[in-house]
């Protein structure tokens, strides 16, 4: 008697898909010979040959922080997913502003460039600028101000950051004479109980500064790159119409541009492409915002980020060409 194979019964793979083979086309005889046919094998591993192709790695950016204990290596993934998630809750509407009926966005642009000669002048850390302008934002789309106390405002989101990021806090009176005296230690205390109040004391939401480190370690940046990419960044802090950004873009935004300032070529890694979660693509319309602010980062009225990167403290960072390029291929169809 001729023996036929019996049907093979549906397995599962590891992804727990099943695979069926066909009843019909596995009934051949056993005495039957099995053709090969070695000239289409051949052809197949040809092309399979040439379809390879190697693909840039992705870099381990904290194999070499597994002994430090202040990396967390281990939760450090899950801390970024986290603040990934966090960062849209600390967004405000780029159209806060229609809401205020006596200060505008030239006001805030001239505020927040003001304080940022403040929190050199101080030697403050990075993160407590960073979280100034974050409450200063965020009050502001919740509270309606009179133009003669938003500089008030701007003092006590200062006060505040620095009680939550400083070890060493500026006292009050050191802000009324930056402020040359136009407030009152009770107007201070006062403005500082209702920032408090209206922003019901949430001060722990990630700004672009927590991005910023992370997505700088994954371009393995020097020195150089990292103060071109906070010069961009502080850059982007005054302009008002960069809210419509979340704090992420605009960190991968900021190191991007000065990859392609620094290298005079595109240049947005695997790696970085993976920890920013951004491609080069979504970062372009960003990216050419901060290119124009670099152009005029000179000139007009508002210059105090300039002069902060002129200066051999910041390696004279401003003086570095922008990288217009970026603006010509926004040309092309």
């Amino acid at each position: 008697e001729t023996k036929k194979l019996k049907p093979s019964v549906p397995s599962s793979n590891e992804f727990g898909d099943c695979i069926f083979i066909d009843v019909e086309e596995n009934k051949t005889s056993l005495d039957q010979p099995v053709p090969m046919f070695l000239e289409e094998t051949e052809v197949v591993s040809e092309v399979e040959m040439e379809d390879i192709i190697i693909e840039e790695p992705i870099v381990d950016i904290d194999g070499c922080d597994t002994k430090n204990p202040l990396a967390v290596v281990e939760y450090v993934e899950d801390l970024h997913a986290y603040y990934k998630n966090m960062e849209k809750l600390s967004c405000v509407s780029p159209n806060y502003m229609d809401q205020q009926s006596d200060v505008n966005e030239k006001m805030r642009a001239i505020l927040i460039d003001w304080l940022i000669e403040v929190h050199d002048k101080f030697d403050l850390m990075g993160e407590t600028l960073f979280l100034t302008v974050n409450l200063i934002d965020r009050f502001l789309s919740q509270q309606t101000v009179m133009r003669k106390k938003l500089q008030l405002v701007g003092l006590v989101a200062m006060l505040l950051a620095c009680k939550y990021e400083e070890v060493s806090v500026p006292i009050v009176g050191d802000l009324i004479l930056i402020s040359d005296k136009a407030y009152s230690r009770k107007e201070v205390l006062e403005m500082e109980r209702l920032m408090l109040n209206t922003l019901q004391f949430n001060m722990s939401f990630p700004t672009p500064y927590v991005f910023m480190k992370r997505f700088l370690k994954a371009a393995q940046s020097d020195k150089k790159l990292e103060l071109l990419s906070f010069f961009l960044i502080e850059l982007a802090l005054v302009e008002y119409e960069m809210l419509k950004f979340q704090p992420s873009l605009l960190a991968a935004a900021a190191i991007y541009t000065a990859q392609c300032s620094l290298n005079g070529y595109k240049q947005w890694s695997k790696t970085c492409e993976w920890h920013s979660s951004y491609t080069e693509d979504q970062l372009l319309e960003c990216s050419r915002l901060m290119v124009g602010f670099h152009e005029k980062a000179a000139t007009g009225k508002l210059t105090g980020v300039h002069r902060k990167y002129c200066t051999s403290k910041f390696g004279y960072t401003a003086k570095c060409e922008a990288a217009k390029f970026l603006l010509q291929t926004q040309q092309q169809p």
